[in-house]
């Protein structure tokens, strides 16, 4: 199997063709990303429905009193999504990646990493939010008792 690649302008270049073990292991790379790909695509739909059916069921009757909790739900889901979508990225360059897709990828893992380190932190914070006792959160902060110190 030999092809032909079109240059500037009328010139033709050569590129030698590729055996049938690398095309098979090109085709089977491919499925795979695009299969992980899927995943994460299905993993955060999964997610909204669950966050979905969590904010209907408590709008009727209203009885929300904070949206914290849905979305700790989405979050974790899309934080795992986004790992998912990840890999599928990295899958894209294994095979004879360009200068080109390795910054891409480059980017896209920057700033998916620092979106889930963000989402983990937020969630991080929302958990211990919910692990405190209630507290007044008002404004002016109550006295504190004073201990009885024995007199001489």
């Amino acid at each position: 199997m030999h092809y032909l690649l079109q240059h500037q302008g009328s010139e033709e270049i050569a590129k030698p063709a590729l055996g049938g073990i690398e095309e098979t292991i090109i085709q089977g790379v491919q499925g795979l990303k695009l299969f992980i790909e899927s995943i994460g695509a299905l993993i955060i739909g999964i997610g909204v429905l669950i966050a979905l059916f969590y904010l209907v069921k408590g709008l009727i009757p209203p009885q929300v009193e904070s949206y914290n909790k849905i979305r700790l739900v989405l979050a974790r889901y899309l934080a795992l999504a986004l790992e998912f979508q990840l890999g599928a990225d990295i899958l894209s360059t294994a095979i004879a990646p360009t200068w080109d897709q390795i910054g891409k990828l480059g980017a896209i893992a920057v700033i998916r990493t620092a979106l889930n380190f963000f989402l983990a932190q937020e969630m991080k914070e929302e958990r211990k939010a919910e692990q405190e006792p209630a507290q007044d959160r008002g404004l002016v902060p109550e006295p504190k008792e004073k201990k009885d110190s024995p007199s001489a």
